[in-house]
């Protein structure tokens, strides 16, 4: 059962377009695995319409005959527009790792990604997003793997996509989506391995041991 879901400043923000591209991504992605943040989002959605569409009639002061008019010809443009759009069903992507078979989100389905790189126990594709600093990626862990304790010195989003992992805050199965920073010391382990797409803006900084050496190329790599 999903027990870690977006904040509702967070869910506001996706619902009138106002994330960045890779986190309303992740958003999106966590949205169509959790219907308890599909209902949110639907109340969201029309709280925002029906206050641009208040705000809009508010700011007219028309006569109805004028109305009427405008109406008509808005009516007019749009019945002789002989343009149709296009509507392409998306299919389920489906993700093969470690012996396991995933159903990716939609939101993923076309999006362009690198190979898998190994290090270890740890892959990663990247997601192709021009989005400022934010960098997006799919992640898998093996078995019996784990990232060195680390902190942030900006955001990482984690989106649980299969399998499980824990860290010194808790246990998260598919469709938790964790959101940390500067304030969180973590090392995620899992025990029986797990697919997850995450989200940064600056690199990580590791605490201990040999992984500190990386510290220097952070920004190269993150």
């Amino acid at each position: 059962m999903i027990k870690h879901h977006p904040s509702l400043i967070i869910l506001g923000q996706f619902a009138r377009g106002e994330l960045h591209a890779s986190l309303a991504v992740a958003v999106a992605a966590h949205v169509e695995l959790c219907p308890c943040c599909q209902s949110t989002v639907k109340q969201f959605e029309q709280m925002h319409a029906e206050f641009e569409l208040g705000a809009e009639a508010n700011s007219v002061n028309t006569s109805f005959d004028a109305w009427e008019d405008e109406f008509g010809d808005v009516l007019d443009t749009i019945t002789s527009d002989e343009s149709r759009d296009e509507v392409v069903l998306v299919p389920a992507t489906s993700l093969h790792y470690q012996n396991r078979q995933v159903h990716l989100p939609k939101v993923l389905a076309h999006l362009p990604r690198s190979e898998f790189m190994q290090l270890g126990k740890i892959a990663r594709a990247r997601f192709t997003l021009e989005d400022d600093n934010w960098r997006t990626s799919l992640l898998h862990i093996a078995p019996g793997g784990e990232i060195p304790n680390h902190t942030h010195t900006g955001q990482e989003l984690t989106l649980l996509l299969d399998g499980e992992f824990s860290d010194e805050f808790g246990h998260y199965v598919a469709g938790d989506f964790i959101l940390l920073d500067g304030e969180h010391h973590h090392t995620p382990r899992t025990e029986n391995g797990c697919l997850c797409l995450t989200v940064v803006n600056s690199a990580l900084h590791f605490n201990k041991g040999l992984s500190k050496l990386l510290n220097p190329i952070g920004d190269l790599i993150y």
